[in-house]
C-alpha cells in the first residue's frame, strides 16, 4: 500500500528509530551500560530480524492511521498491543530461524518496556507541545466554566484545542471540589464568587456547563452571571447530548428556553416502544410546531411507518425533507381533517395503530373575529371526523392535543377545543379505540407564540408590545410538551383528560425583560408598551375548570382531570348544528358556543 502522506513516513521512521534505541538500551542496561564487543555484534545482527518484524506489526495494528496531535488512550492501547505482540513474535521468529547467537533473556524483557515508553511518551509529549502552543495564542479569550462535573471536564478537554477560548478556571458550589484540578484547570471556588473571580482574572465570558443539573440551579447560575455583568454561554441540553444531536464542545448563547426550561421528562421507554416501535403511527397537523415535534419524538422509537397528515403543502414538504434519510418509512398525505372521504382513504391504506391529533386553528385573536366559524368547524367537526374514522378503523389509541384555554374558555378557540374534548369523550366506548385528551399551556417557539414577535420587535429597536402588565401564561418547551403527550397517550385507558404540570405561571412582561437582556440590551434600551387585552384574551390561564378535580398518576408531571361528560344525544345535536350551517357570523357563533359550553364566558 503506497504511503501518500510524508508525515506517515516520518512516523514510521520515528518508530523504527524507537525500536532500535529500545533494543540498544535494553542491551546497555543488561550489561550496566558497557556492552562487550561480542554482544555488540550480536545486537547489530539481531536488528535484521527485530526491525522488519516490529515494523510489520506496527503497520498491522494501524498505528499510522491516527494523528499525533490528537493522541489519546486508544492510541496508547494500540501501541501496547503492538509492543506486546512483538514481545512474543521476536523471540519466536529467532528460534524458528535458528539464530546462532544467544540473546540474553533480560533483553527480551526490557525491550518491550522501553519501546512502549519511547513510542507512547513521544506522542504524549508532541500533543502537549501542540496544546501549549495553542494555549499561548494571545487571540484566545479567557473564559470561566460554571460546573465541575463530567460535562465540564469534557468541555475543558475539548477547548484545549480551541482557537477561540482558553479556560482559566472552574467554579462549582460543591466545596469538596474546590482547589482540585480537572485536566490541568483549577476549581477556584463557588459560583456565588463569580463576580469577584471574574474581576480579578479580567474575564468577561462564562460557559455554564451544567446540562444535567436541575433547572433551578441552572437559572440561578444564569442570574449570577447577569448580576455580575458577564456574558453567559451554555452547552447543549442533557437530552441533546444523550441523543447525540450535539457534543459538549458546541457552546451556544443562552436562550429563553434555558431561563424557562424545566427538568428532563422521565419517559416509560419500554411502554412507548410497545406502543410505537414497528407500528404505523399517524400525526395530523404534522407540519405544525407541535405536530412536527411529535413526529421527531415518535421517530426515536422507530415506528414501522409514520403517516404525516397536513393541509399545508409547504409545511408537509418541510417535515418530509427533515426526515429524509433517517431510515423511517414516511407517508406525506395532504388533506383536510374535515374531509371524511380523504381521512378514511388514508386510514384504510395505512391502518395506523395510534393517531396523535394535533391539527387545529389555535391563534386566539385571529380566530375570535372573522374566522370564528372556521375555528369551530376545524377544531370540533374536524376532530369528530378523524375520531369517528379512527373508531371505525379500530385504531388502538387516539390522542387529542388540547389546550389550557379549554378551561373556563373566554374565546372561540378555547371553547372549540373544549367541545373537541367532549366529542372524544362521548365517542369513547367500552371496547375499541381509546380516546385520550392532553391539555397544556403555551410552548416556546410554537406557531403564533409571542417569543418570535418579541424578538422581531427587539431587532427593530422596540418597543415590545405587551397587552397588560399583569398578564401571565404557563410555558414549556415544545420537546417537553410532545414527550408528555406521548407519555399520556401510553398511560391513558380511554376517556381521560390529562393535564400537564406546567410549573409556575410566568408574567409576559418578565419574559420580555429576559429577552431584552439575552439580546445584549439593558431594560432601559428597549421600551415596553402596554396595548390592552385583545378580544377573547384572559389575564390568567387556568389548567382546570372550577367544577373539576384532578387525580394523580404514576408520572409526576401528569394529572387526570375529572370533567363532565356528555351523551350520544348531545353529540347528535352538536353535529346537526355543525353540519346544518354553511357559515355563521361571529356573533352567532359565540352565542351558540355559550349554549354548548356553559362555562364559556364572552369577553
Amino acid at each position: 500500500m503506497p504511503i501518500r502522506n510524508p508525515r506517515t513516513l516520518l512516523a514510521i521512521f520515528h518508530d523504527i528509530a524507537a525500536a532500535v534505541l529500545a533494543w540498544y538500551v535494553a542491551y546497555s542496561l543488561r550489561f550496566n551500560l558497557e556492552i562487550p564487543g561480542y554482544y555488540m555484534s550480536q545486537l547489530a545482527a539481531s536488528l535484521y530480524i527485530v526491525i522488519p518484524l516490529q515494523t510489520l506489526i506496527f503497520w498491522g495494528f494501524g498505528l499510522y492511521k491516527g494523528i499525533w496531535k490528537y493522541a489519546s488512550i486508544p492510541d496508547l492501547k494500540k501501541i501496547l498491543y503492538a509492543v506486546s505482540t512483538g514481545m512474543v513474535s521476536i523471540p519466536t521468529l529467532m528460534y524458528m530461524v535458528h539464530n546462532p547467537v544467544g540473546i540474553p533473556r533480560t533483553v527480551f524483557i526490557l525491550y518491550p518496556i522501553l519501546l512502549l515508553l519511547f513510542m507512547g511518551g513521544s506522542r504524549v509529549i508532541y500533543r502537549s507541545w501542540k496544546e501549549r502552543r495553542l494555549s499561548g495564542l494571545s487571540s484566545r479569550k479567557p473564559v470561566l466554566v460554571l460546573g465541575a462535573n463530567d460535562a465540564a471536564a469534557n468541555l475543558v478537554k475539548s477547548l484545549e484545542r480551541s482557537s477561540e477560548w482558553r479556560v482559566i478556571g472552574l467554579l462549582d458550589n460543591d466545596p469538596k471540589r474546590h482547589d482540585r484540578m480537572i485536566h490541568g484547570v483549577k476549581v477556584l471556588g463557588s459560583i456565588e464568587s463569580l463576580q469577584d473571580t471574574a474581576k480579578s482574572l479580567a474575564v468577561e465570558n462564562v460557559i455554564i456547563a451544567m446540562p444535567d443539573a436541575p433547572h433551578s440551579e441552572r437559572r440561578k447560575a444564569l442570574e449570577t452571571c447577569t448580576k455580575a455583568g458577564i456574558k453567559a454561554m451554555t452547552v447543549p441540553s442533557f437530552e441533546d447530548l444523550i441523543g447525540g444531536k450535539f457534543t459538549v464542545s458546541q457552546i451556544r448563547n443562552v436562550e429563553l428556553d434555558d431561563l424557562l426550561g424545566r427538568d428532563a421528562v422521565q419517559l416509560d421507554t419500554g411502554g412507548l416502544n410497545d406502543l410505537i416501535s414497528g407500528k404505523t403511527v399517524m400525526v395530523t397537523g404534522a407540519g405544525g410546531s407541535i405536530g412536527s415535534e411529535l413526529c421527531r419524538q415518535i421517530a426515536k422509537f422507530r415506528p414501522g411507518k409514520l403517516v404525516l397528515f397536513d393541509l399545508s403543502e409547504y409545511s408537509l414538504y418541510t417535515i418530509e425533507q427533515e426526515f429524509a434519510g433517517r431510515g423511517i418509512p414516511i407517508v406525506c398525505a395532504i388533506g383536510d381533517i374535515k374531509n371524511e372521504a380523504r381521512v378514511r382513504q388514508i386510514m384504510a391504506d395505512h391502518a395506523p395503530e395510534a393517531i396523535f391529533h394535533a391539527a387545529a386553528y389555535k391563534h386566539v385573536p385571529l380566530m375570535e373575529n372573522v374566522n370564528a366559524w372556521e375555528a369551530v368547524r376545524n377544531n370540533v367537526f374536524g376532530t369528530y371526523v378523524v375520531a369517528k374514522v379512527a373508531l371505525e378503523s379500530d385504531v388502538r389509541k387516539f390522542v387529542l392535543v388540547s389546550t389550557d384555554k379549554a378551561v373556563n374558555p373566554t374565546n372561540v378557540m378555547g371553547a372549540s377545543k373544549r367541545l373537541a374534548e367532549l366529542v372524544c369523550q362521548t365517542l369513547q366506548k367500552d371496547q375499541g379505540t381509546r380516546f385520550i385528551m392532553v391539555r397544556f399551556g403555551n410552548v416556546l417557539g410554537s406557531t403564533g407564540s409571542v417569543i418570535p414577535k418579541f424578538k422581531a420587535q427587539i431587532e427593530q429597536g422596540g418597543p415590545i408590545t405587551v397587552t397588560h402588565p399583569e398578564i401571565t401564561r404557563y410555558f414549556m418547551s415544545i420537546p417537553e410538551a410532545s414527550q408528555l403527550v406521548l407519555q399520556a397517550g401510553l398511560m391513558g385507558s380511554g376517556g381521560e383528560i390529562f393535564v400537564l404540570d406546567m410549573g409556575e405561571p410566568v408574567k409576559i412582561v418578565d419574559l420580555a425583560k429576559d429577552l431584552i437582556r439575552l439580546s445584549g440590551f439593558s431594560e432601559g434600551d428597549i421600551e415596553i408598551a402596554y396595548t390592552g387585552l385583545r378580544p377573547g384574551e384572559k389575564l390568567y390561564e387556568e389548567l382546570l375548570a372550577d367544577d373539576e378535580t384532578t387525580l394523580p398518576t404514576p408520572h409526576p408531571k401528569l394529572r387526570i382531570a375529572k370533567a363532565r361528560h356528555e351523551n350520544e344525544l348531545w353529540l347528535s345535536r352538536l353535529l346537526l348544528w355543525l353540519e346544518g350551517n354553511a357559515a355563521l357570523e361571529d356573533s352567532a357563533v359565540r352565542k351558540a358556543l355559550a349554549q354548548w359550553v356553559p362555562e364559556y364566558e364572552q369577553r
